[in-house]
């Protein structure tokens, strides 16, 4: 009777009490408006709410595929630099927390540089991935967007680069800091080749980043509502002892006070970077851009 009741009852119990396994990730909360998302139409908005047009945080993956025609690029290598230069440890060691972000996310380091035909122009772009350690800027993320630049070079290609960041790396102190200037000469370097170099602000883009490379292309775009500034806004209001407006440090309030060039919808982000490129490096609009431009006929009137 204990062998009936201890187990055969409980495997007869868990065969009807069964319930079907569903995915936890089937549906999205947009964190502006709280909309329920389904995944797929989300990925299909490329993160867009449909809602409230919220932006929502893109992968490196699909900007890519979002920019790149046919999604055909190829990445660029970038050499490896020293992983725990300052043997730095917090809560955790410096090395198992790169372990932690690159088992996340699948990538080396925060920044991924790759190049490819942009409606047909060969572009090299570089992306920062915030889910990667916040973004933040070291001595990897440094040489990757050196590299984009060495790249563009050597192509005569222009170079976009989207920036996602909270600032610098603090494990890797001074090091770190250093890749502000380093970017910067290479970048210069860029400007003297004549090669168009393009950033685009997403959500957020602050800290050292800001203060460095992000601010620095011939034109400025960013994504609607993207935070973008220096320091935080409580450090600020507390150092200032003032209250801030509600909009300050979003696109909106950078684009009114002629910090950034024009805001561009995700939606719209890679008609308008190719007309960016082909205007920056005097080439003719590709014929997709002008059958779009070109109004629609309207039928003749009958004759009597």
């Amino acid at each position: 009777m204990n062998w009936i009741n201890n187990v055969v009852r409980p495997k007869i119990q868990r065969v009807f009490n069964k319930k079907p396994q569903t995915p936890d990730n089937l549906w999205h909360k947009c964190p502006a408006c709280g909309e329920m998302i389904f995944h797929r139409d989300l990925e299909a908005a490329m993160r867009v709410c449909p809602g409230c047009d919220n932006h929502m945080r893109l992968g490196t993956k699909e900007r890519f595929a979002s920019l790149f025609d046919n999604a055909d690029y190829q990445v660029v290598p970038v050499d490896a630099v020293a992983v725990d230069p300052l043997k730095f440890r917090d809560q955790k060691k410096y090395p198992d927390r790169l372990k932690e972000a690159r088992s996340k996310t699948g990538r080396d380091d925060a920044v991924t540089v790759a190049h490819g035909p942009l409606d047909g122009v060969e572009t090299v772009i570089a992306i920062e991935d915030f889910s990667f350690m916040g973004g933040s800027l070291g001595m990897a993320a440094g040489e990757a967007i050196i590299r984009g630049a060495e790249t563009a070079i050597e192509k005569k290609a222009p170079y976009i680069l989207f920036t996602a960041a909270g600032g610098a790396r603090m494990q890797e102190g001074i090091l770190s800091l250093m890749q502000m200037p380093r970017t910067t000469v290479a970048l210069q370097l860029l400007r003297e080749a004549g090669l168009p170099f393009i950033v685009v602000l997403t959500d957020p883009t602050t800290g050292g980043v800001l203060a460095s490379y992000a601010m620095l292309g011939d034109i400025q775009i960013a994504e609607p509502k993207a935070l973008i500034g220096f320091s935080g806004r409580r450090v600020i209001e507390q150092t200032i002892r003032e209250k801030l407006p509600d909009d300050f440090q979003s696109a909106e309030f950078q684009l009114d006070h002629g910090m950034i060039d024009m805001i561009v919808h995700r939606h719209k982000m890679k008609d308008t970077l190719a007309r960016v490129v082909r205007l920056m490096t005097h080439r003719p609009r590709s014929p997709r851009q002008q059958s779009a431009n070109v109004p629609a006929k309207t039928a003749a009137p009958a004759t009597p």
